[in-house]
């Protein structure tokens, strides 16, 4: 299944392992202090701050241990390679579309843990991003939106991300 496989792109990558080491000094660090200071509260049995630091606490592990896992096991984009076409929309592909009225958007396709629709990056198992995966300029590609919507787009350009 296409959806155990996590895909990273070489910038997500960064991110990631810049997000692992904010987590593991930073945020510790904040989270220990928390912790220090509801202490002195007195009773714990009672004490919301103390239970809010603890709860931060076991966040902050779970997702220190999300990406490790994540970094150990992700495979990495291959590389934006070049078909008859040009190049071929791929995870760390910019693919600029253009929609039935003449409206022109450029999207980057990532990994599934990269997407984010505010900077127009969509995932590779996205309707759109799997529509995209192998095509050239000049093609049009169609999908069904998640709300059962068919969309049509032609690539007008692919840029290595």
């Amino acid at each position: 299944m296409a959806g155990d496989e996590i895909i990273l792109t070489k910038e997500g990558r960064k991110e990631l392992e810049k997000e692992l080491a904010w987590r593991l000094d930073e945020r510790k660090a904040e989270i220990d202090e928390q912790l220090r200071v509801a202490r002195g509260f007195g009773d714990l049995s009672e004490n919301a701050e103390y239970d809010a630091a603890r709860e931060a606490q076991a966040q902050n592990e779970s997702r220190i241990n999300e990406i490790n896992h994540i970094l150990a096991t992700a495979k990495d984009a291959d590389q934006i390679i070049a078909g008859e076409g040009g190049l071929v929309a791929a995870v760390g592909a910019s693919v600029e579309l253009e929609d039935e009225r003449g409206k022109v958007t450029t999207f980057g396709i990532v990994g599934t843990t990269e997407t984010n629709s505010l900077q127009f990056k969509i995932s590779n198992e996205s309707p759109l991003g799997a529509a995209l995966i192998g095509h050239v300029v000049g093609d049009t590609v169609s999908f069904v939106t998640p709300a059962g919507k068919v969309r049509e787009y032609t690539i007008r350009n692919i840029t290595a991300s």
